[in-house]
């Protein structure tokens, strides 16, 4: 299967429809105020307009549930990422609402793991980023090795401080349940705005 790409932390709106003519799978944008990658005051109809194959990912750290529905709505979202410390019990009304959730979770040890037992049943993904004490956005990597060790039935996004540099380990990297890759810091020219080339041939490179 060929592995899906999510392109995170898009906020300038030129930048945006770049990226979007390359027809990643997922695209992210952030509305956690604390992010260098915080949407601000982009225009909905920049997210509304984007090509339908595109999956149009809000990301949102410990927000009220309320206002992520809102936002989803505002900006035509079709999933949302709950990255912060968020309960099942959030996950399964946001899902009720129709919307696809992707729940994150931060890994150093194969320990970490075991918080996924209880996300289950109200998630339609996972997303593996790497632990510290910051919410996403580190540029840091993690041992995937560790993702051996899962073994819930909920298929994951590979996160965490992935670039250039790792496109024939991903291609080397089996786990039946892998659905995508989350790129992001990795491949800025400035928070917030990405290489397009550089994510290009990165995203050419793992389609075929």
């Amino acid at each position: 299967m060929t592995l899906k790409i999510k392109i995170c932390g898009m906020k300038q709106p030129e930048n945006i429809i770049a990226v979007a003519a390359f027809h990643p799978d997922y695209m992210g944008f952030i509305f956690y105020p604390k992010s260098p990658r915080f949407v601000g005051n982009l225009d909905p109809a920049i997210v509304k307009h984007l090509p339908n194959t595109i999956c149009k990912v809000g990301v949102f750290v410990n927000e009220n549930t309320e206002n992520i529905l809102a936002t989803a709505f505002k900006y035509h979202l079709n999933a949302i990422q709950l990255h912060g410390d968020e309960s099942p019990d959030i996950c399964e009304i946001i899902r009720k609402e129709g919307l696809e959730v992707i729940k994150a979770f931060r890994i150093a040890i194969t320990a970490d793991l075991q918080a996924t037992a209880l996300y289950q049943q109200v998630c339609n993904f996972m997303l593996f980023d790497t632990k510290t004490p910051l919410f996403g956005g580190s540029g840091q990597q993690y041992n995937w090795n560790i993702l051996q060790s899962y073994i819930g039935n909920v298929p994951f996004f590979l996160s965490g401080g992935i670039g250039a540099e790792d496109i024939q380990r991903l291609l080397a990297f089996n786990h039946p349940l892998l659905h995508a890759v989350d790129v992001n810091s990795r491949f800025e020219t400035k928070s917030g705005e990405k290489n397009v080339m550089g994510l290009t041939h990165f995203i050419n490179e793992l389609k075929h």
